[in-house]
């Protein structure tokens, strides 16, 4: 209580509803206001009046009181061991429902006129009149890992569509960094939850047509089930069918069923069950939750004591929802399919690479589009999986369908029935706005004339190549281990168009604020990368790079007659050694780039921690990816050559100003 942080509110709470603390108590350990505290206190003995009580027991005073105190219905249902939608009904048969106010943006100089709007349960009566009819679309909530502008795009998208289709259009969300919740970008704005209760009751009580949960990402995904179970139209995708893609046991019996190649799998009923798959199959093994978003609690286990770990930690996050375990493919090439489709057949579809092995999650994994690397024989081994998926799922609207490929198996290991965080970077890429065809699909609007790619399009972009890079803010995350796995730790991505691979990862890392090392560079990799840095490294040598490497790298190179620098491990500081020691190399910034690429072997882990880390703190470019060192050391081999010439990057108005009208996709007055 004292120190203040972000928790501080739950132990004040806690102390509260324990009563081992009073609100003097309190103010005199944390100096908040007793104002705040007394309003706290209220919403406490609003419980304390619940607990004990029946369904039966609960008036209408009582039941509008915590109301006002913020209790949602499940909430109430906890307290008087009842449901959510017995509480909604008794609460309904007394009358109590949230009024509709206005947010008066004029600061009651003017009569506001503005659909800036929100429900609560302290009016007596609605500012405005029902908007009896509309489509309500769903934003995608708080910007944080996972879930941030991209969907914005998307929700944006969906609502200038409806409304150009004549449509009116409602959006609900609660984050006022967004774009969607510019009140003058639909017909109507509900600042407000994200719940399944305030959806209800503002479907209710608009007399809306339906609602669009695909494409504010995992928060709305997650409310199909129960809102359609309410009897709400979901629209699109049916919520039977999103259930089945999301339900990690539905869908790998689904794809068992269509004849769709996956890594081995089992559903999680014991410890012991799981530990007999990881027997059966070999280490790793990759834990997946269900409902989760960027990843959460997945984990790829290589030891039995790991898995135990990583499969408590998911049966936690998932609750009532299944845990599946599969095979984790090492080395297997990552693709995504972001496609519309329309009745269970695809409409627009665009096939994108990973630079990065799987293992690295999508939303933090550098993409390319069109793929470069990839056979033709992979390709249409996707794009047979695909159509098969999206036909057996019906989907209508937005898809994103996650592969691994590795030798001539190309198998599925995710499906998400809602737009993916990379539907902005396609759209653009492809020069056509793949949310505008998915509304029209779900609205049943005509798309013939949108010229949209799909599986068969070949060319398509064929005079330039997109590259999508993340962006992360570890700096500002003091003591966090920069290094990728399979949870999402981005916190923004930059896209750039080059006339290859190579030139359009250059501009985007660049975009990034990564700066071109000057001089030297340090490498440290695990022993079983060694022989595939060699080829790197001279090729970096050869650009006239000085080289420094860790002891046991170092070696190896020097055997491999790469010219490098031997340097001591940080953990060696202070040591009798003649050895310059690599974190005081980083902290004088004399050294221009740090690559240390650590795998599951990896044995000096605070060695290889403080260098990543210091890299951060300095602000020295770091790469933790052998892919990506391996791109990176062919794009500055191309730039010395001059076959990279332009680095400046252009933003994406200046590049639409440059292109000829025989190479644009998109009308000259049409921007995305």
């Amino acid at each position: 209580l004292k120190v203040p942080t972000d928790r501080r509110i739950f132990a004040i709470a806690q102390a509260m509803h324990e009563k081992t603390l009073s609100v003097q108590e309190i103010h005199d350990i944390t100096k908040i206001d007793h104002w705040f505290l007394r309003r706290c206190e209220a919403i406490v003995k609003t419980m304390d009046a619940m607990r004990g009580k029946s369904l039966d027991d609960m008036d209408a005073g009582l039941l509008l009181e915590a109301k006002k105190n913020g209790y949602s219905d499940i909430q109430i249902a906890h307290a008087i061991n009842s449901t959510e939608d017995e509480v909604r009904a008794k609460r309904k048969g007394f009358g109590i429902a949230p009024s509709t106010k206005q947010i008066d943006t004029l600061a009651a100089e003017y009569p506001a006129d503005t659909n800036y709007l929100y429900t609560t349960y302290h009016g007596s009566e609605d500012d405005v009149e029902s908007a009896n009819g509309g489509v309500m679309v769903l934003g995608s909530g708080a910007y944080r890992i996972g879930s941030s502008i991209e969907f914005d795009w998307c929700g944006v998208s969906a609502i200038r569509t409806l409304r150009s289709l004549g449509k009116k259009a409602t959006m609900v969300n609660y984050n006022p960094e967004t774009v969607s919740t510019d009140y003058d970008e639909c017909d109507r704005l509900y600042f407000d939850e994200l719940s399944s209760e305030r959806i209800r009751d503002i479907y209710e009580k608009d007399n809306a047509e339906g609602v669009v949960v695909s494409v504010g990402g995992q928060i709305p995904n997650g409310l199909a089930i129960p809102l359609d179970n309410a009897g709400v139209n979901i629209m699109g995708t049916p919520a039977k069918m999103i259930d089945n893609a999301e339900d990690r046991m539905k869908f790998s019996d689904m794809i068992d069923e269509i004849g769709v190649q996956q890594p081995r799998w089992r559903e999680l009923t014991s410890v012991e069950s799981a530990l007999d798959f990881a027997s059966n199959v070999g280490y790793p093994v990759l834990v997946r939750p269900s409902y989760v978003l960027s990843g959460a609690a997945m984990n790829v286990a290589w030891t039995d004591d790991q898995l135990k770990a990583f499969l408590s930690q998911a049966a936690e996050v998932s609750k009532d929802k299944p845990v599946v375990i599969s095979d984790f493919i090492e080395g297997a090439v990552e693709i995504e399919m972001d496609g519309v489709a329309k009745d269970g057949e695809l409409i627009a579809a665009a096939i994108h690479e990973h630079i990065e092995n799987a293992g690295v999650h999508s939303g933090d994994a550098t993409l390319v589009l069109p793929p470069q690397d990839l056979t033709a024989y992979q390709m249409e081994r996707v794009r047979d999986a695909s159509r098969k998926i999206v036909k057996r799922l019906n989907i209508t609207g937005p898809t994103n369908i996650q592969f691994v490929a590795k030798g001539t198996d190309v198998m599925c290991i995710e499906c998400n029935v809602r737009a993916s965080r990379s539907f902005p970077f396609v759209s653009k890429t492809m020069g056509v706005d793949f949310i505008e065809a998915a509304t029209k699909a779900i609205v049943g609007a005509d798309t013939s004339d949108m010229n949209l790619p799909t599986l068969d399009t070949r060319d398509r972009p064929n005079n330039y190549v997109g590259v999508k890079a993340p962006m992360f803010s570890f700096t500002r995350l003091r003591g966090s281990d920069p290094v990728l796995g399979v949870e999402m730790a981005s916190t923004g991505e930059v896209a750039c168009f080059g006339a290859n691979k190579e030139e359009a990862f250059l501009k985007a890392l660049l975009s990034t604020g990564f700066k071109m090392p000057k001089k030297n560079i340090l490498l440290s990799v695990q022993a079983s990368l060694e022989n595939d840095l060699t080829h790197s490294a001279y090729q970096l040598h050869e650009l006239g790079y000085n080289l420094f490497a860790t002891r046991a790298t170092g070696e190896v190179l020097q055997k491999n007659g790469v010219p490098c620098t031997i340097v001591g491990y940080p953990t060696e500081k202070g040591e009798d050694s003649d050895l310059i020691n690599a974190i005081d190399m980083i902290r004088e910034k004399d050294i221009c780039m740090v690559v240390n690429v650590p795998t599951y072997e990896s044995k000096r882990l605070e060695d290889n921690f403080l260098m990543r880390r210091t890299a951060v703190d300095f602000g020295i470019p770091l790469m933790t990816n052998m892919n990506l060192v391996k791109v990176f050391a062919d794009a500055a081999h191309m730039h010395k050559e001059g076959e990279i010439t332009d680095l400046d990057p252009k933003t994406l108005f200046e590049h639409y100003e440059s292109e000829a009208d025989s190479d644009a996709w998109t009308h000259p007055s049409e921007f995305h």
